[in-house]
């Protein structure tokens, strides 16, 4: 039985287990266009500070400075400097401060906690549950359900040993159930788009997947049936798995086409095994777009960075390799102090989010747009310092005229940590499920440390 196991997974990987979906796409039960979601989560802290206007009043300051709750209209007030990209999306954008995750595990890097809400670490049985990722991607089906793409670190911390490959990502799909990531642009583009790649390669080895699946389902399907108890059950799983990924490919084959005409458009230095971290982030981009435009998937998850990620090809500093834990701990690079650093990094950052929102915003569906039906997160994977205590938990949205929460064009300051009315990364999730079909009474595990406060339950003033 090991030996079958071991083909069968190795069979489904190949084949892009990592991307197993539920069989259904494109348009919701109800006709409309679906709704989608990007997460895009960084390493190394997000400082509450730097996300302030720097137009506040001298009585909005002192609110802020206190950390009481109060909101302005960002279309009355400049964004910090290195948010710079994204002037032209303040109608759609909303700054979150004040949501607390003591329940994740904080510190350095979080593993699956900033997106499961509950203390994770390296070993799998610490997964609890499903990320909100893809509790999203179950109410909006597409053939490949969720797609993660990662900036694997080299070094330090969560570690990977292939930076260009297939590795364990910062997602779930279930308890103990990590999700896999694509590290390049070049192996994402392998292993999405090879049904309608043109090479002579990519089309052998798609053939070969699709005979390798049909075997594997004809001879574990029958095997289920000669077992008894928990070794049926599960290569039952196997085969039934194994089942989805051929009915998967039948749906993608179906939209070859659609495909077809949004395969990424990228340059030969993008599939470089030495390319630099900036232009890493720049092709995940573009796969992140094809694979929305496409209906290939409705969310998508980038890890942009992470602790021990090594960046090279930053602006001024283009021959440096800046090793962000360092960064971190306040160590210079060059003549760049490391708060410059940092917002370098940020501010690259935001030109890409700003790429994404405009390259949806110009793509028509349904008499608007795309990006009308898409919400997209930016924030911390570990929270808002290098070495975060979790108190905090900042947040860059952008949202499109159809989403169902009411908090667009608004820099949103929550009740602090301990104070009356404070939300937890918890209730954010909750809001984010509850108004797009799941009506969980609270997802997420709750923070021990606030015995005094409810804390189930959504940002109910965030529905309008």
């Amino acid at each position: 039985m090991n030996s079958r196991r071991k083909f069968l997974k190795q069979s489904m990987l190949g084949a892009g287990s990592m991307a197993l979906g539920s069989g259904l796409f494109a348009k919701s039960t109800q006709g409309n266009p679906p709704k989608r979601f990007i997460f895009i989560h960084k390493g190394n802290g997000l400082f509450p500070d730097a996300l302030v206007p720097p137009t506040l009043s001298e009585e909005e300051k002192a609110m802020e400075k206190r950390k009481d709750a109060f909101q302005v209209e960002l279309k009355n007030h400049d964004l910090p400097d290195w948010m710079g990209a994204l002037n032209e999306h303040k109608e759609n954008m909303t700054i979150l401060q004040g949501l607390s995750g003591k329940m994740c595990t904080t510190g350095h890097h979080t593993w699956q906690s900033s997106l499961g809400v509950y203390k994770a670490n390296e070993r799998l049985s610490s997964i609890k549950w499903a990320t909100v990722d893809f509790e999203l991607a179950k109410l909006n089906p597409s053939p490949l359900e969720h797609i993660e793409l990662a900036c694997f670190p080299s070094g330090g911390g969560n570690s990977r040993g292939n930076i260009n490959g297939i590795e364990k990502g910062f997602s779930a799909r279930g308890p103990q159930q990590p999700n896999y990531a694509f590290g390049s642009p070049k192996v994402a583009m392998q292993e999405l788009f090879k049904s309608v790649l043109s090479d002579k390669d990519s089309q052998v080895q798609y053939q070969l997947e699709r005979r390798l699946l049909e075997f594997a389902a004809k001879n574990e399907g029958g095997l289920s049936e000669e077992l008894r108890g928990l070794e049926k059950a599960k290569v039952k799983n196997y085969a039934d798995s194994i089942d989805d990924i051929r009915e998967r490919n039948r749906k993608m084959d179906a939209m070859a086409d659609v495909i077809r005409r949004h395969v990424p458009k990228l340059d030969q230095k993008y599939f470089a095994d030495d390319l630099s971290t900036i232009d890493r982030q720049i092709g995940h981009g573009e796969i992140l777009l094809s694979s929305l435009i496409s209906g290939m998937t409705n969310v998508v998850t980038l890890t942009i960075d992470e602790l021990g990620t090594r960046y090279t090809g930053i602006k001024d500093i283009e021959n440096e390799n800046v090793n962000l834990h360092d960064v971190g701990h306040n160590k210079s690079v060059g003549k760049f102090e490391a708060v410059e650093v940092r917002e370098k990094v940020r501010r690259h950052h935001m030109a890409l989010v700003d790429r994404v929102v405009t390259r949806l915003k110009e793509t028509p569906e349904d008499g608007g747009t795309m990006f009308d039906n898409t919400m997209l997160l930016y924030f911390p994977d570990n929270g808002e310092t290098h070495h975060s205590k979790g108190t905090e938990w900042p947040f860059v949205v952008l949202a499109g005229n159809k989403v169902k929460l009411d908090i667009a064009g608004k820099y949103l300051r929550l009740p602090h940590y301990g104070k009356e009315g404070h939300k937890t990364l918890g209730n954010w999730y909750t809001t984010i499920l509850n108004a797009y079909g799941n009506p969980v009474e609270h997802y997420g595990a709750i923070d021990t440390g606030l015995t005094d406060m409810d804390q189930k339950g959504p940002i109910e003033e965030f529905f309008g």
